[in-house]
C-alpha cells in the first residue's frame, strides 16, 4: 500500500498520482489534505511518513508546492528516506542506491505527465541490494 499526502498546494498533483494508482490496480491511503483550502504540510507528510515507517504501507509519496517541505518532515520520522525528484532519472538512483521509501514531488515544479512518469520509475525500480548501498544506508540508519 502507498501513503499519500500533500497540502493545498499539492493537493492537484496528488489526485493526479491518486488517478493512476487507481488506473494501475495499486492500493493507497491518503492521509490528506481533503481539499484546497490553506493548510500545513507538516500534518499531512508527517502522517504519511509514520505509515510508512511503521510498516502500515510500503511506501510513501508526498506533495507540496515545492516539496522541499514536506521532504524535509518526512526525513525527521525515524526509519524514513524521502526524496525529492523532478525526474524519473533520479527516481531510479534514488531506489537502486538509497532504497528510498518515499518520494516527494513539488506541484508547482513538475506538470501531471512528468510527475507520473516519476512515481511509476519510483514505484516499479527495485533497490539494488548492493553491498556498498546497504553499508551506506545502514550509516543513516544510525544517526
Amino acid at each position: 500500500m502507498i501513503a499519500i499526502g500533500s497540502d493545498h498546494g499539492g493537493y492537484d498533483l496528488k489526485q493526479v498520482i491518486i488517478g493512476y494508482l487507481k488506473e494501475k490496480g495499486i492500493a493507497y491511503k491518503d492521509f490528506g489534505c481533503m481539499d484546497k483550502t490553506s493548510c500545513d504540510y507538516p500534518v499531512y507528510g508527517r502522517a504519511a511518513a509514520e505509515a510508512v515507517a511503521s510498516g502500515e504501507c510500503e511506501k510513501g509519496i508526498v506533495v507540496c508546492t515545492t516539496g522541499i517541505g514536506i521532504s524535509i518532515v518526512a526525513n525527521k520520522v525515524k526509519g524514513i528516506r524521502c526524496a525529492l525528484c523532478q525526474d524519473s532519472f533520479g527516481a531510479k538512483m534514488t531506489r537502486l542506491h538509497n532504497d528510498a521509501n518515499m518520494l516527494a514531488l513539488g506541484g508547482g515544479m513538475v506538470g501531471p505527465n512528468q510527475a507520473i512518469e516519476i512515481v511509476e520509475t519510483f514505484l516499479n525500480t527495485p533497490f539494488s541490494n548492493e553491498e556498498k548501498h546497504n553499508r551506506r544506508i545502514a550509516l543513516i540508519e544510525e544517526m
